[in-house]
């Protein structure tokens, strides 16, 4: 699949992906905007049936007043309340202020705002939790009874906190308490008539907004839940898909590192071959020995390089054993030493050793373990155009040696540190290509490492060398 092609898909599933987001989110704002609106019904449901009820307990008292200020109502016929002073104008001064102060006392006699008084807190409180259970509202909640007459609560919460008049035995509450119900936005009036409101009942919910979320919790995990599968699910298929697309091409490069590497012997072995049957060389017994000593090496050549791929193919099926037994770490290093540094004086370099571990022994597989450290100096080497300078150090730690392989080679940047393990990856070198390779040898040493129990880690920079950092048990458990 082509890289815009991929990248096509991404942008497709991702504003799909963005347009789901967006709906979910819709959704469940809608929701809490629906949930609010039934709850704001049930609510103004509670305060009607508690004020049904209250005034249906008052309706003497109530008639009363009503009868006294319709019978006292201003019209043409009728002189109101507010004329009494001009009907009785013509009495004499006593006379007048006694029949006013008998009519005004009659008037707060029953005065309805007295009936705010003659609420039952606890029966009040009663008829509210019943109501809050038959609407099936838990949230929790704080009501008072607010008297317009002496502007403050007479009753909060079931208790007194105020009085109209004079009311003995009241229980009282701190004032600070009815703060909170002034701003209250559910409000009923209570015994309300065409001349005046005499109080309300409110309600408020301090913790509206987490009751109504609580409501509509269920659908949010849900959405959560599913919209984060689909993230997921998303995110792993574009992973899987550049992962494939980029073991793709390192697949196709080691096709065609491969076929170089082999066409390379198979030529040298077929101009020798062409060389022997030379009837000019049959008869010339040094050049046939020469030619087959040629093609023996470029034989075994290839079959070296045979042999990598077939490691790594038995590696990856986990389908081998370790022919454990006690080694000398720092033997085998100088072993490995000897071998390269023909390869490290040809480019003018030297290798390095600093074996610095008290105690070399290890159990571990000599063959793989040896593999190991000809791979490390053969990366250095190639690495490292000009001028080589190669360390290896050992040093004990942690019940095992830490081997370090260090170079003043290209080095690497992050990315490349990331992919170095990975079979058939190879480091790229700009516009050189004079670095043959499979992408095999650190992809094996990983293996083999992990195989002893062992760890291995990577440090550098691009254009700063490199650090290889293996650790290996002194015993495999």
């Amino acid at each position: 699949m082509g890289k815009k092609a991929i990248w096509s898909i991404i942008i497709l599933m991702s504003t799909a992906l963005i347009g789901i987001i967006i709906i979910q989110l819709y959704w469940i704002r809608s929701s809490v905007e629906r949930e609010e609106e039934a709850f704001n019904s049930k609510v103004y449901l509670i305060l009607g049936k508690v004020q049904e009820k209250l005034q249906s307990k008052s309706e003497g008292p109530m008639e009363a007043f009503n009868f006294f200020k319709q019978s006292n109502k201003a019209d043409a016929n009728s002189p109101g309340t507010n004329d009494l002073e001009r009907l009785f104008s013509d009495y004499p001064d006593y006379r007048k202020q006694k029949v006013l102060f008998e009519i005004k006392s009659l008037e707060r006699s029953i005065n309805p705002s007295i009936l705010l008084e003659g609420i039952n807190p606890k029966e009040l409180d009663d008829l509210i939790g019943e109501a809050m259970k038959e609407q099936k509202i838990d949230a929790k909640y704080d009501y008072g009874v607010f008297s317009t007459e002496i502007n403050d609560f007479i009753i909060v919460n079931g208790v007194f906190s105020a009085a109209i008049g004079e009311t003995e035995n009241m229980s009282t509450v701190p004032s600070t308490k009815n703060k909170s119900l002034y701003a209250a936005p559910y409000e009923i009036q209570l015994f309300a008539s065409e001349f005046n409101i005499p109080g309300f009942l409110k309600i408020s919910f301090p913790n509206k907004i987490s009751w109504l979320w609580a409501n509509v919790l269920p659908s949010l995990i849900s959405s959560i839940i599913f919209t984060g599968l689909i993230l997921f699910c998303f995110s792993y298929t574009i992973y899987v898909i550049l992962r494939q697309k980029q073991v793709s091409e390192m697949k196709t490069d080691f096709i065609n590192n491969m076929t170089h590497e082999f066409k390379t012997p198979i030529a040298t072995i077929s101009l020798a071959a062409d060389s022997i049957i030379n009837p000019n060389i049959l008869n010339n017994p040094e050049k046939v020995m020469r030619f087959s000593k040629i093609i023996k090496e470029e034989n075994k050549r290839m079959l070296s390089q045979v042999e990598k791929v077939l490691q790594m193919a038995v590696l990856d099926k986990k389908d081998f054993s370790l022919n454990i037994h006690d080694l000398d770490l720092h033997s085998l290093i100088n072993t490995a030493v000897n071998h390269g540094n023909l390869q490290v004086q040809a480019k003018n370099g030297i290798i390095s050793v600093e074996l610095n571990a008290q105690d070399a022994k290890i159990q571990g597989d000599e063959t793989h373990i040896s593999n190991i450290i000809h791979n490390l100096l053969d990366n250095a080497i190639k690495y490292t155009p000009e001028n080589p300078n190669i360390v290896i150090s050992t040093v004990n730690k942690n019940n095992g040696i830490e081997m370090t392989v260090s170079d003043n080679g290209i080095g690497m940047n992050k990315e490349a540190r990331k992919q170095i393990f990975d079979k058939f990856y190879r480091v790229h070198t700009g516009n050189l290509h004079d670095v043959k390779g499979f992408g095999l040898g650190l992809s094996y040493v990983k293996a083999i490492v992990t195989a002893h129990k062992g760890s291995i880690d990577v440090q550098s920079e691009l254009g700063e060398g490199s650090k290889f950092i293996i650790f290996i048990p002194s015993k495999i458990l």
